[in-house]
């Protein structure tokens, strides 16, 4: 069964073969294989050990630390050029060479908050905006443009599409919703939709990973209008827990998730694993990718996550 018919006609018909769910999960690995031939053999050592149903490459080329102490400091901010993006790139096509006629090939992308995050820390960048958004939106403006460099490269490379994260809306972020909406969705937007262009299937991920500071979401609805075929989340919305057929209508496609990142999943044995899928399953609705709802810790079992690509797959 080719993965690469399995994913697009559950995106254009929403059809799955009998008795099959594709099943996908993510997690960086350590500091020795995330560039050149070493990061290559890990990915496809990875897509092999856990026969996941496409290739998700990590992204692992973040952006630089600047000195950004006063909010002035953002006119000196420089973005990565080109060149910057070259060593992600070089894997990005070797892996694109090697796996692309086995399944769809996705990268990894995060959003202009989370890069310019990186260069500040994101409280800083947070405040900086609370004190003066307008002064910090030459800064999204150049950290797009340099973002928009790596998805061009990316798709030239050969690429499916992209797993594009967002941050920024939780719910103790900002005090309130419409510094995410005014300052920082608008950003996402402009990488998003020129993927939406250029690609077939991608994922949209609405990341909690900071949940412990930052809380989670109170509402999916601001993230709706944002494209890709796919959406990934913490179902866990507004102190409610909503089913992956819930999220799949509130946004018009398919749902990717059923489990917790860091529930049995990384911390069980591999019978317990395939237990836990098989009760996601039995409670599914609809169509639908099996996931985490989001990345993996770096020491999950390698089996258990076999466990529940097979449990998945009907294996």
């Amino acid at each position: 069964m080719n993965r690469r018919d399995v994913i697009f006609d559950l995106v254009d018909s929403g059809r799955l073969p009998e008795g099959y769910v594709p099943a996908a999960f993510f997690l960086h690995f350590g500091a020795d294989f995330r560039f050149g031939p070493a990061a290559v053999e890990k990915h496809k050592e990875y897509f092999r050990a856990t026969d996941m149903d496409f290739v998700k490459i990590q992204y692992e080329r973040n952006f630089p630390k600047q000195t950004i102490e006063a909010l002035s400091d953002w006119d000196k901010f420089v973005a990565p050029d080109r060149e910057f993006y070259a060593p992600m790139v070089e894997v990005v096509s070797s892996l694109v060479h090697e796996l692309k006629d086995e399944a769809p090939i996705i990268v990894t992308l995060y959003s202009p908050f989370m890069c310019l995050g990186d260069v500040a820390t994101k409280p800083k960048l947070v405040e900086h905006i609370l004190e003066d958004a307008d002064a910090v939106t030459p800064a999204f403006e150049t950290a797009t443009e340099s973002l928009l460099l790596f998805v061009d490269a990316c798709i030239k490379a050969g690429v499916d599409g992209f797993y594009h994260s967002t941050q920024g809306g939780e719910t103790n972020r900002f005090p309130d919703p419409i510094y995410f909406e005014k300052y920082i969705k608008p950003w996402d937007l402009v990488v998003m939709n020129e993927i939406a262009k250029r690609c077939c299937f991608s994922i949209l991920h609405v990341c909690d990973y900071h949940k412990a500071d930052c809380g989670g979401y109170a509402d999916l609805t601001p993230y709706v209008e944002y494209p890709g075929q796919m959406v990934n989340c913490n179902p866990d919305i507004g102190g409610k827990t909503l089913t992956g057929q819930q999220i799949s209508n509130i946004f018009g496609r398919p749902y990717m998730g059923g489990l917790d990142r860091m529930g049995v999943l990384s911390t069980g044995s591999p019978d317990e694993v395939r237990d836990e899928v098989r009760r996601v399953l039995h409670r599914a609705e609809g169509p639908f990718i099996l996931g985490a709802d989001c990345t993996v810790p770096g020491d999950t079992p390698w089996a258990n996550l076999r466990a529940a690509v097979d449990t998945a797959h009907g294996r």
